[in-house]
Formats: structure tokens, C-alpha cells, sequence
């Protein structure tokens, strides 16, 4: 999906979440993380599913699929056209006194939703390999793409309001800024309903 953009005319912008359910078969999935196993039990409980289960996609906060669903393309349409709140993220620049530090401005125009809304920005790998030692997919070499490394909430956009902030973003010791993307999306708690998102990566 992140290469072939299946929906004409649109833009769909993914993140991989890595959970942590599977780090007791014998290999540590270095990228999972127990917040995100959180977020999708999160949208286990918001969309009434009986269980979570991975690979699992999740198409703007209020639909799920499997990775080979046949109405994957029709699900992607739906969510294209449906109208979206603007979300602009400025120029990503590295801070000149420490390469691990990265600065920019996230904004959103009003909300016109019935519902306060929540405003994210995710930094993610563009690329990740990882040689899975054990488990079910052991001695296989997987590939990755958008493979989110922190995902934090930076602040909130009410009903009728706009949202501006600067952030600053640290990445961990060894991370490639040319390998990374800026992720900003605002959702409404639940989590629920994606209003919008834009991606971005660090000026090279």
C-alpha cells in the first residue's frame, strides 16, 4: 500500500505498529512496543471485534481488515472520500548540535466535527529489515515499511478551534534521519474517527 497507493487521486498514509504480544516465541521484535499493543486492544474494545490479531489494518479509526481482505480497494475508495480536516507539518529540519533532534510545526485547520479531537504525531522508519531468529516466522529475513518508533499526543483540537504547535522530536542514538517520516494525525478519543493526516520527511 505504502508504494503502490491503490486509490487514484489519493494519498493513503501508513503506519506499522509494532505489538509486543509476540515477543515470548523466542524473539524480540525490536520495534514492538506495549503502548501500541495497547492502542490496538484499544480499537479491539471501539470497534467491537472478539480479539486482536496481526496483521491487521485499521482504515481511519472506524474500519479493520485483514492484509488480504478482497474489499481492501473499496474500504481504501470509502475512506478517500470522505472529507478530511487539513493537517500540515513544516519543514523538518535537524538540529545542527545534536542530528537526533528533530524540530518542526505541526498544524490543523478548524473542527467542524461534533467531537473534540486528539492530535498525534508519529515518527516512524521509512525502511526496517529484521532477521527473525525464532517463532513463526523464524529464520525468515522480513522487511518493513513505516514502522513507527514513538507516537505521542501533542495536544488537542476542539470543536470550532484551529491547532499550532512546534515540536521537537529526539530519535534514538543511530537513527538515519534520511530513514525516517513525520506522521501528524488528528483522531477523536476512543480512539476513534481519523479527521486527517499529512506525512512529511526531514529536509536532506
Amino acid at each position: 500500500m505504502d508504494s503502490s497507493q491503490p486509490v487514484a487521486g489519493a494519498q493513503l498514509i501508513v503506519l506499522s505498529e509494532h505489538v509486543d504480544y509476540w515477543d515470548h516465541d523466542g524473539w524480540k521484535d525490536p520495534n514492538s512496543s506495549p503502548a501500541l499493543t495497547e492502542r490496538q486492544m484499544a480499537y479491539v474494545r471501539a470497534l467491537g471485534l472478539k480479539t486482536a490479531y496481526t496483521p491487521q489494518i485499521i482504515v481511519d479509526g472506524t474500519s479493520e481488515m485483514r492484509a488480504n481482505d478482497p474489499l481492501q480497494v473499496k474500504l481504501f475508495q470509502e475512506a478517500a472520500a470522505t472529507p478530511k480536516v487539513p493537517v500540515r507539518i513544516g519543514d523538518v529540519s535537524v538540529d545542527a548540535g545534536n542530528p537526533s533532534v528533530l524540530r518542526t510545526r505541526i498544524e490543523a485547520d478548524g473542527n467542524s466535527g461534533k467531537h473534540n479531537a486528539d492530535v498525534y504525531v508519529a515518527v516512524a522508519l521509512d525502511h526496517v529489515e529484521s532477521q527473525v531468529l525464532h517463532g513463526e516466522n523464524g529464520g525468515r529475513r522480513l522487511t518493513h515499511v513505516a514502522v513507527v518508533l514513538q507516537l505521542t499526543k501533542i495536544g488537542k483540537l476542539a470543536k470550532g478551534t484551529s491547532f499550532g504547535e512546534a515540536v521537537q522530536l529526539k530519535l534514538k542514538p543511530g537513527t538515519d534521519p534520511k530513514n525516517v517520516r513525520i506522521v501528524a494525525f488528528v483522531q477523536e478519543s476512543g480512539p476513534g474517527r481519523l479527521l486527517g493526516a499529512a506525512l512529511r520527511k526531514p529536509a536532506s
